[in-house]
């Protein structure tokens, strides 16, 4: 197991749970004072028993939602959040019947992320390293769903080229215009691109340091936070966003400080040796840790702020806004943006060990 795997498995052994997410009405609120001049609302829109990281919302406000099986407790791994509260194997239950001694092609086996597209499809990844020890042949895979038909209609496998021992894929965007989609790689450190239109994808940036994670210690509601055996974790390009016009890819390490962004035309440009592909990355901004990050549709990138129990925002020119603190808000993980801009984020806790007192939450703000 590589230091990345150590780590994160060393803080997510502890966690146990029976999927059970009850979905909450328009309840508990919060108001945050931002820059003394504006207040967001975060509602409570559901909580589990059981941790979840990826959250989707459609077009039509279905909620769709994905527990990594990061231990062998778990027992589905996509989800749709349905109102009544309750949530269901989606896309089926056959895809979600975990066997370990079937092919790990046919099935989920470690789901990091959901996302709904443009075009109002939902993408599954599946990175498949099961509890983040064994390994899984053949499991690396980014799948599409037809939310009209509640299908499966394009499965892309990764293999060892592309998802090495020791990587961990993480985040997923998708640019519909070009038919791109471009994921990180947590264990390990790189981005991959996947031309969506002939399923070939290329994994680089794999050397650099933009992918890499930094030397910091993240210090999270008044602790420091560490591996078991007192290490600092290391955890790579994690968080992953499109800007509008699909120009341009914004990403960061989860332990580092540092935004980074890169045109996506470089990417797609298997010209470029990987010195001249470097030379196009930019530091865009020096956030601080994060862990999902997403655009809204007013233009500003949302990003989790983990050290703060909060979510802040870069603004188009690079500076760094609070826009809402909250004490539920521990380890905010994932973005869901909806059409009218309501932005949806998980938290997952992570940093809490077996330390957990609190459900885990879906809340939502409209900035």
């Amino acid at each position: 197991m590589n230091t990345s795997t150590r780590s994160i498995y060393s803080v997510l052994i502890y966690l146990r749970g029976i999927v059970s997410a009850v979905v909450m009405g328009a309840g508990i609120l919060a108001l945050c004072a931002c820059g003394g001049k504006t207040a967001v609302t975060l509602t409570e829109v559901a909580t589990s028993e059981s941790l979840w990281t990826g959250v989707a919302v459609s077009e039509e406000g279905r909620i769709f939602v994905n527990y990594p099986r990061w231990f062998e407790s778990v027992t589905v791994s996509v989800a749709e959040l349905l109102p009544s509260g309750e949530t269901v194997p989606y896309p089926d239950e056959t895809w979600n019947s975990w066997n370990p001694d079937l092919p790990f092609r046919e099935q989920f086996v470690c789901v990091q992320s959901v996302v709904v597209d443009k075009n109002d499809n939902l993408w599954i990844l599946d990175p498949a390293p099961a509890w983040l020890t064994r390994g899984a042949p053949g499991g690396p895979k980014l799948l599409k769903v037809d939310l009209t038909t509640d299908q499966v209609i394009q499965i892309i496998h990764f293999d060892a080229h592309i998802a090495p021992p020791g990587s961990y894929l993480n985040d997923v965007r998708v640019d519909n215009r070009r038919n791109w989609a471009y994921l990180t790689d947590s264990g390990l450190g790189a981005i991959v691109a996947v031309d969506l239109s002939t399923r070939q994808a290329r994994r680089v940036l794999a050397n650099h340091p933009s992918t890499k994670a930094e030397d910091v210690v993240l210090v999270i509601e008044g602790q420091e936070y560490l591996s078991g055996d007192g290490s600092r974790p290391q955890i790579h390009s994690d968080g992953i966003a499109l800007d509008a016009h699909g120009r341009y890819l914004y990403y960061q390490a989860l332990t580092g400080h540092s935004l980074y962004r890169i045109p996506t035309a470089a990417l797609h440009d298997t010209a470029l040796s990987a010195s001249e592909l470097a030379s196009k990355v930019e530091l865009f901004a020096t956030p601080g840790p994060a862990d999902g990050i997403a655009f809204g549709t007013d233009g500003h990138l949302y990003l989790t702020s983990l050290e703060l129990n909060a979510v802040r925002r870069v603004t188009p020119s690079g500076k760094v806004r609070m826009v809402v603190q909250d004490t539920r808000l521990k380890w905010p993980d994932s973005f869901a943006v909806s059409p009218d801009n309501t932005i949806y984020v998980t938290t997952s806790q992570i940093h809490l060990l077996g330390r957990i007192t609190e459900p885990f939450r879906i809340l939502k703000f409209h900035p």
